[in-house]
């Protein structure tokens, strides 16, 4: 009995872990864009499919947009020091406090514009630092579209 028991989860238990996720689906949370009703901070899933990608809100999606219509898609870094952990954990130990303030922390935004027809929008999304790159090379694979490093890039006034 105890030899069928452990053949049927040698068998169902690595079926039951690939059966989720059948598309490419990362959590982001949106920075801001053209998308109405979607406050800056919300938690969202991007949805990237082989012709589209979607942005869904529990189980609704909020923007559906056909992969062929994207415009730019660009890449940025949001690079600062942790100065207020710092400060905190100099209240409790003086060593590690100091030893905080020279770590620094990152935030990684995508930002895609599209065009329909008359209709025009973007948005910026902030990704995990463990999935950024999968979303790009996603977003590039469906789109032909190349990114571009926003932080490469110099605004002239």
């Amino acid at each position: 009995m105890r030899r069928l028991v452990a053949l049927l989860l040698c068998l169902f238990v690595p079926i039951a872990a690939f059966a989720g996720d059948k598309d490419n689906i990362y959590k982001v949370v949106y920075d801001g864009g053209s998308i109405v009703g979607v406050k800056s901070g919300a938690d969202l899933k991007l949805s990237i499919e082989p012709k589209q990608f979607r942005l869904i809100r529990g189980k609704d999606d909020i923007l559906v947009v056909d992969a062929a219509s994207v415009t730019e898609i660009s890449y940025g870094q949001d690079i600062h020091r942790r100065i207020g952990t710092a400060i905190g954990l100099a209240v409790i130990s003086f060593g590690i406090g100091a030893l905080m303030a020279f770590s620094k922390s990152k935030k990684h935004f995508v930002g895609l514009t599209w065009a329909n027809g008359d209709v025009k929008g973007g948005y910026v999304m902030q990704c995990d630092k463990n999935e950024y790159r999968g979303i790009l090379a996603a977003l590039e694979g469906i789109t032909g579209k190349k990114a571009i490093d926003s932080d490469a890039m110099t605004v002239k006034n």
